[in-house]
């Protein structure tokens, strides 16, 4: 499990610094180094499903303006996401 641990946590780190935008890259790159290391498994898999949401989707949902619902199960990394 450890090294699955590891390779999902390498997975994240990338995709959260290279998303497209500087501003999301910096937003994301930080957000996800604030939390990471206190996740579980099934944490990290959640967490690895949110930062490939869309930039957009993120943005609106980071303002607290978006009327989008996402899966239930990301909810716990949207409070941390929102409270970041």
């Amino acid at each position: 499990m450890t090294q699955n641990k590891e390779k999902i946590k390498n997975k994240i780190f990338y995709r959260s610094s290279y998303r497209g935008t500087k501003e999301m890259d910096i937003l994301m790159i930080n957000f996800v180094k604030s939390i990471i290391n206190d996740l579980n498994y099934d944490q990290l898999i959640n967490l690895d499903e949110f930062i490939n949401l869309d930039d957009e989707l993120l943005k609106s949902l980071k303002n607290k303006d978006s009327k989008i619902s996402i899966d239930s199960k990301l909810n716990f990394i949207l409070k941390k996401f929102q409270n970041y």
